[in-house]
């Protein structure tokens, strides 16, 4: 290859990149959406099942909800067959719209590729992840980031309540841990109604699908390297009383589809 040939060559991969990057600055959401408070939320105590695709019943899981005020604490917790647990306690306001105060998770056990437990105070932007290396050591990553207002860990299931079926798209912030924290995008779509019966009482759900968006260039590559969030697909029952039927997507980064379902406790 002659000489001019690299330079061109050299001249191209860098717009090339400058392009990405411009793509990548422009598609990043600066700001997300805040969802306002519909109904607000109160006293709640349900049972849930976690399950594969093909209806194979993986754990037993309860959500629970305590309002103080305006102040809520919600804990989702799920225990597995095999002993594993996911454990995910959730501190929000609701004061005109929802605001992520502290949010605490454990997932632990063989289900989990990566055991963590991660802590966000959505206040002073403070994020811990204690987590063990391929070789069994125990680390902890203690950052501070700049959390944007409408962070929502832990917040999905309440969400998905309260936004509208008739708004095209609801853009909300999550901190993933990989375990590196880092703050990625959530779009909210609603995908159409679907009718669903209970005995003989049919009811209206809304479907949503949640998209992960990366951002920056290794959003960009993401799907080029297989990397890219798998879609989250949830059904909310829609009217005066909104509530959650059903979830399916992922429980962890990397994880495989899994459905999450009401449940009915045994004995009865």
């Amino acid at each position: 290859m002659v000489w001019h040939d690299m330079v061109k060559l050299g001249q191209f991969r860098f717009r090339m990149l400058a392009i990405l990057l411009a793509c990548a600055v422009a598609t990043i959401p600066l700001t997300g959406d805040e969802v306002h408070v519909r109904h607000r939320e109160g006293l709640m105590h349900g049972f849930l099942a976690l399950r594969t695709l093909d209806g194979k019943r993986l754990a037993d899981g309860e959500m629970t909800q305590v309002p103080e005020g305006d102040r809520v604490t919600s804990r989702l917790i799920f225990r597995f067959k095999d002993g594993s647990v996911y454990d995910d306690t959730t501190i929000f306001s609701q004061r005109g719209a929802f605001r992520l105060l502290s949010d605490h998770l454990v997932q632990r056990g063989p289900s989990f590729e990566q055991p963590m437990e991660t802590s966000v105070n959505a206040a002073s932007g403070e994020i811990t992840v204690r987590y063990k290396d391929k070789d069994g050591e125990e680390k902890t990553l203690q950052e501070r980031h700049d959390l944007p207002r409408d962070v929502a860990n832990g917040l999905l299931f309440t969400l998905v309540k309260h936004i509208q079926p008739n708004v095209p798209q609801t853009t909300v912030s999550m901190v993933a841990t990989t375990p590196k924290p880092r703050v990625v995008k959530l779009e909210i779509l609603p995908e159409g109604e679907k009718a669903i019966a209970s005995g003989n009482t049919k009811h209206e759900t809304v479907h949503y699908v949640v998209k992960v968006k990366i951002g920056g260039v290794a959003g960009l590559v993401a799907p080029l390297l297989g990397k890219q969030p798998p879609d989250t697909h949830v059904w909310v029952l829609t009217g005066d009383a909104p509530a959650f039927v059903k979830l399916e997507g992922p429980l962890y980064a990397g994880g495989p589809i899994w459905r999450i379902e009401l449940a009915t406790p045994a004995g009865f």
